[in-house]
């Protein structure tokens, strides 16, 4: 059953990213720069640099795009994200990183990765109002 896992996932990675993803990908941001792709079965993510930003975005096989990543400093989020965590029980855990999430018809919203040991880890989830909405163990 192992190799079954092995052979599954491996061929999952060599999927062809289709046109229609590509063209998509291209339509929405046309000045990424570095770009490369991974298949995680449900969507094709993109990896890309825009505006001296990572970024990621996902999108499903018909090249309907679902999402966006763009990874931030701490320094740049909104003053409402900044209150809203200062305001949380987090602010003695380290910070790991921090993204600005655009969803497809969802708001926006801010994910702050936070750390207090090396098996302790959890994502913040902080609407553009600074209210924590949610947070979520990660290995």
């Amino acid at each position: 059953m192992f190799s079954f896992f092995i052979a599954f996932s491996l061929n999952a990675q060599i999927r062809k990213v289709p046109a229609d993803v590509t063209e998509s990908f291209k339509s929405r941001y046309p000045h990424a720069e570095r770009v490369s792709w991974k298949d995680d079965l449900r969507s094709f993510e993109a990896e890309f640099i825009l505006n001296n930003y990572e970024m990621k975005a996902n999108f499903n096989s018909d090249g309907d795009w679902l999402q966006s990543d763009r990874k931030m400093k701490y320094d740049e989020l909104p003053e409402a994200i900044k209150d809203g965590y200062q305001k949380s029980k987090y602010t003695d855990w380290q910070m790991v990183s921090v993204y600005e999430i655009t969803k497809n018809m969802d708001p926006l919203q801010y994910r702050i990765l936070v750390k207090k040991s090396g098996v302790q880890k959890k994502y913040l989830y902080f609407s553009a109002d600074g209210k924590l909405n949610r947070e979520s163990i990660t290995l």
